[in-house]
């Protein structure tokens, strides 16, 4: 099929601080019927996809996007048809959202989104919704024993993803401090990204895998199965538009603030984070010097959560 067959969709999730998002029924007589969507449509030969957004959020909800960021884009094949759906999180928007098409809309927390009620193509997009808006990463610890304080932690704060990451562990140790904190996550409801060479990953763990800068410079294809999450550290947009070639379903992308392991002027800030964030369609966690505090500008910056090694664990 060529490309300029394909249909290209502008879709936007529009979500709000009580993370909930905005979807809508589609009418019982159109394609896929009755089920649930998240709004936009078909973008003009002679129009940008920001415009069409705009454009399709007005007509239909009666609401302009003023605050919008490229979150994914998914190609699926039905039999009938090929759709491009360019997906961007809305997170600022003009007006008073209305069915102005007789459509049912209706705010729905992110956890109570049902892939079996979406059309096929949007089930991926409700994927990354669901993958968690903070990021644990662990600190170095001592010893294995510390991992069960340090997921209690985690889980009090209510942490449900985490980064398993110790660098300062050679392979052999790290696989078996890995395996101990599988069966500790299960306890408290955490869900694990391995984060060590490739070559040590099992996939019958059946958890995610996180590629730091150096593993994602030596990838050519997406690691694991889609299934699981793929995530990837990146520093500029080089690495952030190798991390969209691989699917990664998220990246981190730091240092936003100056730390411990980074000088002033090596330090992103939310400017340049906006700038670079907004050049690709992923998911991007805002890492470095952060804290809780840091959520709303985060959100506001085109971050879809935060991430860090401290910043979760006071």
């Amino acid at each position: 099929m060529s490309y300029d067959r394909i249909i290209h969709v502008a879709v936007g999730v529009v979500i709000n601080r009580q993370q909930e998002i905005l979807i809508s029924q589609r009418h019982i007589d159109s394609h896929q019927g009755s089920l649930w969507e998240f709004p936009g449509g078909k973008k003009e030969s002679q129009e940008s996809i920001e415009a069409a957004l705009q454009r399709e959020f007005v007509e239909e909800l009666g609401i302009k996007p003023i605050e919008f960021f490229p979150f994914a884009k998914i190609l699926h094949h039905y039999a009938e048809k090929t759709v491009l759906l360019d997906v961007w999180l809305i997170t600022q928007y003009r007006g008073e959202e209305i069915g102005r098409e007789g459509q049912v809309i209706e705010w729905c927390p992110i956890t109570d989104l049902r892939p079996k009620n979406f059309p096929i193509a949007n089930q991926a997009i409700i994927k990354k919704l669901q993958t968690p808006r903070k990021l644990a990463i662990t600190p170095n610890i001592d010893k294995s024993e510390s991992i069960r304080s340090l997921f209690d932690r985690y889980a009090e704060m209510g942490i449900q993803l985490v980064q398993f990451q110790q660098t300062h562990l050679c392979e052999n140790d790290y696989l078996s401090w890995f395996d101990n904190a599988q069966s500790i996550a299960k306890n408290h409801g955490l869900r694990l990204l391995y984060n060590q060479s490739l070559r040590g990953y099992k996939d019958e763990w059946n958890v995610g895998f996180h590629a730091n800068s150096h593993v994602l410079d030596l990838l050519t294809e997406r690691p694991i199965s889609d299934q699981l999450l793929f995530s990837a550290s990146c520093r500029n947009l080089k690495e952030l538009q190798h991390a969209e070639k691989l699917a990664a379903d998220f990246v981190t992308l730091s240092p936003i603030c100056p730390n411990a392991k980074s000088w002033k002027e090596q330090v992103l800030g939310w400017e340049k984070f906006r700038d670079l964030a907004s050049q690709v369609s992923l998911p991007v966690y805002a890492l470095g010097g952060l804290s809780e505090n840091d959520s709303d500008i985060a959100l506001e910056s085109g971050a879809f959560g935060i991430a860090g090694t401290f910043a979760f664990t006071c």
